[in-house]
């Protein structure tokens, strides 16, 4: 299948649960980066995405309401040197340790599966953006059940070296809404890239079901300027 529309995909989907998206802008100088939650629970919605260090951390919004913090507090984006990482859990900090101690990205990943949380036994999406010298490659991964038998992991890792100016990919952890949630299928999704940030983010966030969506992050990196600029969404305000 061809390129996409990533605001049409996610328009079509009313619960892909947590999503990461990365790529170049048009201009073949700008990483694009996002990470979205979703929830349908009160203790997954009773979150916001909050700035840390050069990354993001999720933390609670009302303290009353939280029944268990396992599976939702976690640092979803780390920086380490040029290396960008994304990931809709704790293996952040998995990877973050392993590429310190100079293993590759699906090394890193070793020790770690899908999520303890059955019968969904959510997938673990995972991406890394490296600035180079020469421009930008990113790496996507997902660790999942096999049909949701528990006994079995798929590990699924996509490299995109030279990435092509305007094109990105998405990934997220549920093809649809369902019970139980049923795991995201096959490669990750090309989709089109354009638009200056604050458009950009603002048309991501407008196309998350607005019944579910919890908080969102964006993130361009600029070659040239060896700068970044970073948008937040959160539901709770």
């Amino acid at each position: 299948m061809g390129q996409q529309s990533l605001f049409e995909v996610l328009k079509g989907n009313h619960y892909p649960g947590r999503g990461i998206v990365m790529g170049v802008a048009t201009d073949g100088k700008t990483a694009v980066m996002a990470y979205f939650i979703m929830g349908r629970s009160e203790n997954s919605r009773n979150r916001i995405f909050v700035r840390e260090d050069q990354g993001i951390r999720t933390r609670v919004f009302d303290e009353n309401k939280l029944t268990d913090p396992s599976l939702i507090l976690y640092a979803p984006v780390r920086v380490l040197g040029n290396t960008t990482i994304v990931t809709n859990g704790d293996q952040t900090d998995t990877i973050y340790e392993g590429l310190k101690a100079g293993k590759r990205f699906a090394e890193a990943l070793a020790p770690r599966t899908f999520e303890p949380d059955a019968p969904n036994y959510t997938p673990r999406i995972s991406g890394l953006m490296q600035r180079t010298p020469e421009g930008f490659q990113y790496e996507l991964s997902i660790l999942k059940s096999n049909k949701g038998n528990p006994d079995s992991t798929l590990r699924c890792f996509f490299c995109f070296e030279h990435p092509l100016p305007g094109e990105g990919h998405l990934i997220h952890t549920y093809r649809e809404d369902g019970n139980p949630l049923p795991s995201f299928e096959g490669e990750p999704i090309a989709v089109a890239l354009s638009d200056p940030i604050d458009a950009f983010s603002e048309k991501l966030w407008d196309s998350l079901d607005s019944h579910n969506r919890i908080s969102l992050f964006v993130r361009f990196l600029h070659l040239e300027k060896e700068a970044e600029e970073t948008r937040i969404f959160n539901k709770n305000s």
